[in-house]
């Protein structure tokens, strides 16, 4: 295992030297469709591009962007920026012009990496782009060049040694809550994550990772490249978006053996591919319904699903949301080696997982070792706080906002004491097979008091919206009346079965008729009216919701988590009463 003691200094160029001594020769990074780099590649090709930067006039201090999908040279881009005293501010593909604007200009951007087709949305920005900015498919300059040498690979890079407090990201957040924050991350929160890492899973030279999520999210980029590079690993990037249609056929091809997925995709397959087929027929179903039964059947699909990751998967990392505690069972009872991740953007991101051996549905795990965490302002009923840390991985702050740093953690006035770094996030911690596990309950800030006082936490009303064979997803939120749960539909499934029901209903209506539709929009309507039964009778009577409302898509972040702030009815109201 990678230790301090590898490395010199928990710094990247640090990682990035020891890895080419150890690994020189092997594939480091490759598109699914292309031909893998070497590590000593990696690292030539980082240095190459470092001294075209110096040659642009950036120098150590200057904060580089990078606005592009995952592939090899979004990595040779960040090392070339990072080992050399520049910092990094990866954006989202899916960041809008707006939201790159008030990016670029509230952190002072001195150089852009863009990738062809994300500068096509950008380029009407005009004057509020960086002054340099720089393809990153092939690293032709599109603007900015004037006057630079054409050997500029003899250029000098000033001497500067990286220091582990050095700032090596700036990672701007489209979270759940609003607010897109910059946050600033070390050379030493983020390598010491990776290194930690390993005592969740043991990466190795021999292993292929997948990657289909965006570098720009550190959930991604400390696991799923970081740690992968600390190794000696070879990544494969999709290169296009991950529909199924290019999932398949990459799994097939590249056999991997590590992926970081989200919750999505796993619960997607579960529910479109798992539970329709043990649910066919009456025989089956049944069957299913009965524990050792379902463990049986559970175990049987469980192959197929490997197989369709392509046979040979030890890791298969879930973070950046919540798992649905169902889905999470199937898998451990299929025998799929997943494992379960928790961390925020600020600590780098990993503070608590399990390894594919220790599992345990509905829980996270263990904290990471090395992570200090305790619970703030803790239930004594219930066991339930507001999850705190402290750890080399805990960002130095967010950028440019003193105020905000200050209210992220907690001060003297707090049971804990000060220091401590503030996660939002819900949580118990208990003893269970041994070890000691976090679990978490929510977001502190999502808690809705009851009318009497009660604690309601509505990502547990959403689990059990989340069962009804029609509901995609949904969201529990609070009007002036009470709770709402906004739900999105199966649009396939939900249209089949309010036409059927109309069929059934009045077998001589011709489909195509004024009538006809007015019956299947009337059923829609029904089925609402059901789905608020379905959880009614299954949640207590403080959480029982008082409306059901039908939204066409939710608005996510990176992560796949739906953009709470979006959909807060009590905003909406109070605005509308100012009206």
């Amino acid at each position: 295992m990678e230790t301090l003691k590898d490395l010199g200094t928990f710094t990247f160029p640090s990682l990035l030297k020891n890895s080419v001594k150890k690994f020189g020769g092997r594939p480091a990074l490759s598109l699914v469709e292309g031909s893998p780099i070497t590590y000593s590649e990696l690292s030539s090709r980082a240095d190459s591009l470092a001294r075209m930067l110096a040659a642009l006039d950036l120098k150590p201090g200057d904060k580089i962007a990078l606005y592009g999908t995952s592939r090899p040279e979004w990595g040779i881009s960040y090392f070339a920026v990072v080992c050399h005293g520049m910092i990094a501010v990866p954006l989202l593909p899916d960041f809008s012009e707006t939201e790159v604007e008030s990016i670029l200009s509230h952190c002072g951007v001195d150089a852009m990496f863009v990738s062809g087709k994300l500068y096509e949305k950008i380029k009407g920005l005009g004057q509020s782009l960086p002054r340099v900015l720089i393809r990153m498919e092939d690293f032709s300059i599109l603007k900015g060049g004037e006057g630079m040498p054409e050997d500029f690979a003899s250029t000098l890079l000033l001497p500067y040694t990286v220091k582990e407090d050095d700032t090596a990201s700036i990672i701007y957040t489209s979270g759940t809550t609003g607010r897109s924050k910059g946050v600033e991350l070390s050379h030493k929160n983020l390598v010491w994550n990776a290194v930690q890492g390993q005592t969740v899973h043991r990466v190795n030279k021999m292993d292929r990772c997948l990657s289909f999520l965006p570098l720009s999210h550190v959930y991604e980029f400390t696991i799923g490249f970081t740690m992968q590079v600390l190794n000696g690993a070879c990544v494969y990037y999709l290169g296009k978006p991950p529909t199924v249609s290019a999932l398949l056929p990459a799994f097939a091809k590249i056999q991997p053996t590590i992926i970081c997925s989200v919750p999505l995709v796993v619960e997607k397959i579960y529910k479109n591919k798992v539970l329709p087929a043990f649910s066919k027929n009456k025989f089956v179903a049944g069957l299913y319904k009965i524990r050792p039964v379902q463990k049986i059947l559970n175990r049987m699909a469980g192959k197929q699903l490997n197989k369709t990751f392509g046979g040979h998967v030890v890791f298969f990392g879930i973070g950046g949301a919540k798992v649905d505690p169902k889905v999470e069972r199937f898998l451990k009872d299929s025998k799929f080696n997943y494992a379960i991740g928790y961390g925020l953007t600020e600590t780098s991101p990993l503070l608590a997982g399990s390894g594919p051996r220790i599992t345990l549905p509905g829980t996270i795990g263990p904290v990471l070792q090395g992570v200090e965490m305790t619970l703030l302002n803790k239930d004594e009923k219930t066991g339930v706080g507001e999850v705190v840390v402290k750890g080399p991985n805990v960002m130095k702050g967010y950028y440019r906002e003193p105020e905000l740093t200050a209210a992220a953690f907690t001060t003297e006035e707090d049971s804990c004491g000060a220091g401590w770094f503030r996660t939002g996030d819900l949580g118990v911690m208990e003893k269970m097979r041994g070890l000691m596990r976090l679990s978490l309950k929510g977001r502190s800030k999502n808690m809705i008091l009851g009318p009497s006082g009660e604690n309601i936490y509505p990502e547990d009303i959403e689990f059990v919206l989340n069962q009804h064979p029609l509901v995609s997803e949904s969201l529990v939120v609070e009007d002036d009346a009470g709770l709402v749960a906004l739900i999105q539909m199966d649009k396939d499934a939900v249209t089949k079965e309010a036409e059927t029901r109309v069929k059934q209903k009045s077998p001589s209506l011709y489909k195509m008729t004024e009538q006809f539709r007015r019956d299947v929009a009337y059923q829609r309507e029904v089925i609402l009216s059901e789905i608020q039964f379905f959880v009614n009778s299954r949640v207590s009577r403080n959480s029982h919701v008082g409306k059901v409302r039908e939204v066409p898509e939710f608005e996510k972040t990176a992560s796949q988590k739906i953009k709470r702030y979006l959909y807060d009815l009590r905003t909406k109201i109070s605005k509308g009463k100012k009206k």
